[in-house]
């Protein structure tokens, strides 16, 4: 594993880092000017665990992340020891008595934004890993780690050489994989998913290649009843991961809402996935989700300056 330090930056990366990790935390620059609520509560957190702080503002914090949605958080960290493949993680579920692994293969994801919300989402849904190829596929970078709010140091994520053949392995291990298919006969809501289940998406442009598309054991479809046909490659994450966790939980295989999994997780992502730009504001300015109505339009009058893309 590589020891060079690399850069972290916003309030939900750097907050999930010096929470999990806090000793590989060299050091973090915030923006002095920001004086608010949120940024107090940060910063005192991590006085508390130790970690080294450094006055700064925006311009610097924005050379250092290469964007200016830094939150006023920029963070200079050391690699944390994760699982280095995924046998190693495979031979470890088994070892540790999980019946039904839940992973997440992307077939062709180039954008890190969508990789980065991708990550948020399994880790929402408690699946055990992310797999990609290591062509035509996004890495980890700091965009990522911004998007997915600290996901990206606590799910792993495997690139793999032949996307085909990790497949096909995945098959001989019993992992039933499946796979989005605008053709499909069946509906997500169609499949039982409460065993081992590898979830196969592509990207949104192409869908899965021919080699993946192949080694699908079902192929399935998300319903849509609207004038658009497609869902961006993240919101399609989350509906088929969400899914599967609720046929688990109605099962019995998970606990269900409340015992044991954190009230409101489910509610805030579904929430930032539908309004970005409102749950952007939010956080800017350390506000809670407004509410939504019966219908899941927000109950709430927003400010004229939030525009909405809907």
């Amino acid at each position: 594993m590589s020891s060079t330090p690399k850069v972290l930056f916003g309030f939900h990366a750097v907050g999930v880092r010096i929470k999990t990790a806090p000793q590989s935390v060299l050091e973090v620059f915030f923006d002095v000017a920001r004086r608010d609520a949120r940024m107090r509560q940060f910063t005192d957190r991590a006085r508390e665990a130790g970690v080294r702080l450094i006055e700064s503002d925006g311009l610097r914090l924005a050379k250092m992340a290469g964007s200016h949605g830094h939150q006023g958080v920029v963070a200079r960290v050391n690699p944390v020891a994760q699982v280095t493949s995924l046998d190693e993680l495979l031979e470890q579920l088994e070892a540790s008595g999980v019946a039904a692994p839940l992973l997440l293969v992307l077939d062709g994801v180039t954008d890190p934004h969508n990789l980065g919300a991708c990550l948020r989402v399994a880790d929402g849904a408690g699946a055990h890993a992310v797999i990609a190829p290591k062509d035509h596929a996004a890495g980890i970078n700091a965009t990522v780690a911004k998007v997915a709010s600290g996901a990206a140091e606590t799910m792993p994520y495997f690139m793999v050489t032949n996307l085909a053949r990790t497949l096909g392995e995945l098959k001989e291990r019993n992992i039933w994989c499946i796979g989005t298919s605008d053709d499909a006969p069946k509906t997500i809501y169609d499949v039982d998913l409460k065993g081992p289940v590898a979830l196969v998406l592509g990207a949104e442009k192409w869908g899965l290649s021919a080699e993946a598309a192949a080694l699908v054991d079902q192929p399935i479809v998300i319903p849509m009843h609207g004038m658009v046909q497609s869902l961006n490659v993240s919101v399609a994450c989350a509906t088929l991961l969400f899914e599967v966790l609720r046929q688990r939980q109605v099962a019995g295989v998970l606990p269900s809402h409340g015992e044991g999994v954190p009230a409101g997780r489910y509610d805030s992502l579904l929430f930032e996935w539908a309004y970005p730009e409102v749950a952007a504001w939010c956080q800017r300015e350390g506000r809670p989700y407004p509410s939504l109505d019966a219908e899941g339009a927000i109950s709430e009058t927003l400010p004229r300056t939030i525009k909405l893309r809907y």
